[in-house]
């Protein structure tokens, strides 16, 4: 593992952290806005923003709108057990554990050698009860006991990609079994046009759940430009119209589809299965310049 630029003087001089992770190079860059904040990258493609004064700012568009998901899975400061497939900075755990304290989560994330930089750089709540594991995000999923989360977000990707095997209905069957009866799953899906991949997935999810909305920049949704969009899948019926205006009002305003016309946009995909699985695309080289 390679050694920090920072020599001891990071947070002091408030510079950058660069380190070889497993899944390559990782950085922390200061934010020159707010004090104590660190945007996390790997391999040049940003990752996670952490605030440590305040880990209920969300700085990432995709990281808000999950935000907004989770916000909407209870009653304002109701504690929740939630599962983060993908940890890169631990930013959506830091939050719910300073919205819903008592919250009991889990978090999956692959790279070791990253958990131990942002563990020391970006410590935690000494009170949070946040777990790690470091394991692949579909096995740490397969032990989570039946019914235990009430959240499970998805955000993984290497190298910018989502890996297939977490694209699959074999793997949503182990997020539905996961899950506690009304609980929301949410997965970070990352697409440009013809936007393949991102109707694939709707069509996935719409195998395995009753209800399902997109949360998107309508740029996105139509092909204009490659970007996030977070599926949002529940077996109860979903908080569409607060979700809706929440989504609007951000800085960034983006769409929620549901649906017929979310039928419509996938095009007639069909559900991805293991054996047919491939990863997300990657993005254009342009997106993170």
């Amino acid at each position: 593992m390679g050694k920090s630029r920072n020599a001891r003087r990071g947070r002091a001089a408030a510079e950058a952290v660069v380190e070889d992770v497993d899944q390559g190079r990782a950085e922390l860059v200061p934010d020159r806005d707010r004090p104590r904040a660190w945007t996390l990258l790997v391999d040049g493609a940003p990752q996670s923003h952490v605030d440590l004064d305040d880990p209920a700012y969300l700085s990432f568009e995709y990281q808000r709108r999950i935000g907004h998901v989770i916000d909407l899975a209870a009653p304002p400061g109701r504690p929740l057990r939630a599962v983060h497939l993908g940890g890169g900075a631990l930013t959506l755990a830091r939050y719910v554990a300073a919205t819903r304290p008592r919250s009991t989560q889990q978090v999956v994330e692959r790279d070791a050698a990253l958990v131990q930089l942002v563990r020391r750089e970006l410590p935690l709540d000494p009170g949070a009860r946040i777990r790690v594991r470091s394991t692949d995000a579909r096995a740490g999923l397969a032990k989570v006991p039946d019914g235990w989360a009430d959240v499970v977000v998805a955000d993984v990707f290497g190298g910018a990609r989502t890996p297939a095997h977490l694209t699959s209905t074999e793997f949503l069957d182990e997020v539905r079994r996961a899950l506690a009866p009304g609980g929301v799953y949410a997965a970070n899906l990352a697409d440009g046009p013809p936007l393949a991949h991102l109707r694939g997935q709707i069509a996935t999810a719409a195998a395995r759940f009753a209800e399902l909305a997109l949360v998107a920049d309508p740029a996105v949704l139509r092909g204009k430009r490659f970007g996030n969009a977070i599926l949002v899948a529940r077996d109860h019926p979903l908080p569409l119209a607060e979700l809706t205006r929440r989504a609007a009002s951000d800085p960034h305003p983006a769409r929620v589809e549901h649906g017929r016309a979310l039928t419509d946009f996938t095009g007639g995909a069909v559900p991805v299965t293991d054996a047919a699985a491939v990863d997300s695309p990657a993005p254009p080289e342009s997106v993170f310049k």
